[in-house]
């Protein structure tokens, strides 16, 4: 038993980079086609574009696993279930949990192996290729830093600082404005308790405002509320935001926790951060379904499979996209709407497990 245990995962694990492989290529092809009119465009040279491609690889590969495991592990119970060494296996006395249990096990630490890559490998050169995309390709605009907690903006003869900002609601909250001459020399500053869009400029509550006068002393001045034109789109504020590939745990968990103790709303962030936990795992939930879906499989083939392990994994990405959007505008939990795919998943292989003829 131990000879055919290993054959099984030696063949489970070359399913599993071939269609790893497979996906991967698929994924670039699409995303290449999709993207080669505006690096064309930007007149971005072969190499960065070489450079682009290979610094998402860690990414898209991450992100493959999961359906690539499951086709894998579908692909290969049909095949041994219809050589009939499935029924050869029930027949010298093997009990089919154990019979599965060595996949189970190769899973988990493939999932292991993708939560590794995704907190060491994935941020930076995440970071490295959304930089040649936002920067050398779209254009946008490099003078935006994001601090710890804060974001610091330098405009034309202005410099803003911002301790929050929210892309969804569009608002700023703790917001400092500094205005100069020619000279360098601070001519104006506005603080303001939050900055809202509406109407196409921002409207600051609670300001104080000192300004230079002709006299070139400064004078202060409060004001419930003020309309301010000119300033930038709350768009040029979302350009060099970090997206949570570009960070690990423990850097999202720490920008999250900061937010919170400014005392604004961080649950948008504690959603992408349990994520992090319940994604790798996704692999091993796939599998535990998948491997009941393919014993139960009797005519169709490998065709058959490969249609089932997609049509799975279309469902599995509909209902995490649909969890999360709820953690975002806060129906859920963070971390129900983080797991709820999981759960869902886990719950339905565990009863297709529980049935399995043994």
């Amino acid at each position: 038993m131990k000879i055919y245990t290993k054959y099984l995962v030696r063949e489970f694990l070359k399913l599993v980079c071939l269609s790893e492989g497979i996906f991967v290529f698929l994924y670039f092809i699409i995303d290449f086609i999709q993207k080669i009119p505006n690096f064309i465009e930007a007149k971005i040279p072969i190499n960065n574009i070489f450079i682009y491609f290979v610094n998402k690889t860690p990414l898209i590969a991450t992100l493959m696993m999961p359906p690539a495991a499951l086709i894998a592990v579908i692909i290969l119970f049909t095949s041994i279930n219809k050589r009939n060494e499935i029924t050869a296996v029930k027949a010298g006395g093997v009990n089919l949990l154990r019979f599965m249990q060595p996949i189970l096990i190769a899973t988990f630490f493939i999932s292991v192996g993708m939560f590794l890559l995704s907190e060491t490998v994935v941020p930076y050169t995440s970071s490295k290729a959304n930089r040649i995309w936002k920067i050398d390709v779209k254009k946008q605009d490099p003078s935006l830093f994001y601090g710890s907690n804060q974001i610091w903006y330098k405009g034309e003869n202005s410099i803003y600082r911002i301790q929050y900002f929210d892309s969804k609601r569009k608002i700023m909250e703790g917001v400092t404005l500094y205005f100069f001459d020619d000279a360098f020399r601070v001519i104006k500053k506005i603080d303001a308790s939050k900055a809202t869009w509406m109407e196409g400029r921002w409207r600051l509550e609670k300001v104080i405002i000192q300004e230079r006068k002709e006299d070139n002393n400064y004078y202060l001045s409060n004001l419930d509320s003020l309309q301010l034109d000119g300033l930038e789109s709350p768009s040029m504020f979302m350009k060099r935001a970090k997206e949570p590939e570009e960070m690990s745990y423990w850097q999202l968990k720490r920008y999250a926790n900061q937010v919170k103790e400014e005392g604004y709303d961080n649950k948008s962030y504690l959603v992408d951060l349990y994520l992090k936990i319940a994604t790798p795992f996704v692999s091993l939930i796939l599998v535990l379904t998948g491997i009941p879906l393919a014993l139960s499989i009797h005519k169709g083939g490998t065709p058959l499979a490969i249609s089932l392990g997609i049509g799975i994994s279309f469902l599995y990405i509909f209902t995490l996209g649909f969890s999360r959007s709820l953690g975002l505008s806060e129906v859920l939990p963070p971390v129900l709407s983080a797991w709820l795919g999981n759960l869902i998943f886990l719950f339905l292989g565990s009863y297709l497990m529980i049935h399995v003829k043994r």
